[in-house]
């Protein structure tokens, strides 16, 4: 017997973490839900198409991790503490063991930041999943991407490059090098929100944004909200031993990592701008937290980007990042 929509979201939605702060969740016209008193609402909102974002043949349990991930992340950029989200889901068709795969991936991951599910819709037409995700910030301590300044460090948490091999093997119909394929695939389809690290850097970093279109494109719209320039040092970028064997493997050499790196995107990790006299607090803070960061550049007056190889000479990207209607013109 065909499921219902009502059916299979009873079934598959009506689980996962359970906040007092969600007054009224699934199962009204709408969620009632109460932001702690002194602190502010975060709103972000993100979409999945399958094989735009990710392969339509991608694991079902992957699906859900990523589609709430990737708005966390937006959430973490912030420095929002998460709590609520909701799911609007079409489907071709209402496939049960691909729901319940979907859902697993969602609601683990929901489980692991204490994210409530507490609304949406389903419906049916080519596979798209679309997430809002909700948090709270003490008023006034909102991270963004307008508050850097000359002279303050750029620092980069985790590594960066090996979704974009990922995808760019996938795009090709090139086979990943075994042992660095499981890592390179992990970073692409289940992305790890850098949450408790957002928070932290309410402390001491002037603004932030997270890395989802590349790390020259997502860098070049926090200088142009801050109204600053920066110096990026390419051979400081934090690239994984996988993504360099992945690299070496594939034939690609250093100037081409390095371009998968700044332009590739799936990263969904935070750039910082940090004063240096918070350097050391920031770094430890990384560390302690398992996400460790790496100083990458500086930020100037001078508007602009400049990217520079070791030996100080310049280097140029003929894409800074994605962007979905320039892609397919």
């Amino acid at each position: 017997m065909a499921l219902s929509e009502f059916d299979l979201i009873r079934r598959y939605f009506s689980r996962g973490p359970r906040r007092p702060d969600a007054a009224i969740g699934i199962g009204d016209d709408g969620a009632v839900l109460r932001p702690p008193a002194g602190c502010e609402l975060v709103v972000a909102m993100d979409t999945l198409v399958a094989d735009v974002h990710f392969p339509a043949t991608a694991r079902a349990t992957d699906v859900g991790h990523k589609a709430l991930a990737v708005n966390l992340s937006d959430l973490a950029a912030m420095g929002a503490e998460a709590a609520w989200a909701t799911l609007a889901l079409t489907l071709p068709r209402p496939d049960p063991a691909w729901l319940e795969g979907f859902a697993a991936g969602f609601f683990a991951l929901a489980a692991e930041h204490g994210v409530q599910l507490v609304g949406g819709d389903t419906t049916r037409g080519p596979l798209t999943v679309t997430v809002q995700a909700h948090g709270f910030i003490p008023a006034g301590r909102a991270l963004g991407r307008a508050g850097a300044r000359p002279g303050d460090v750029l620092l980069l948490s985790g590594t960066v490059g090996e979704a974009a091999l990922a995808l760019a093997a996938w795009r090709e119909r090139r086979i990943l090098p075994p042992a660095a394929a499981g890592c390179l695939e992990r970073r692409w389809h289940r992305p790890s929100p850098r949450l408790a690290l957002g928070r932290a850097a309410r402390d001491w970093a002037h603004a932030a944004i997270d890395v989802s279109d590349g790390v020259a494109a997502d860098l070049a719209h926090l200088l142009e909200a801050s109204g600053v320039g920066a110096r990026l040092e390419l051979a400081r970028l934090p690239l994984s031993a996988a993504a360099r064997a992945a690299a070496a493997e594939l034939g690609l050499g250093q100037e081409a990592l390095w371009r998968l790196a700044l332009s590739g995107g799936d990263d969904y990790e935070l750039l910082l701008a940090v004063p240096p006299k918070r350097l050391e607090e920031a770094l430890a803070a990384g560390r302690a937290l398992g996400c460790p960061c790496t100083p990458i550049g500086a930020l100037s007056a001078a508007p602009g980007l400049q990217l520079q190889r070791k030996d100080g000479t310049a280097f140029s990207l003929a894409s800074p990042g994605y962007d979905h209607f320039r892609e397919r013109q």
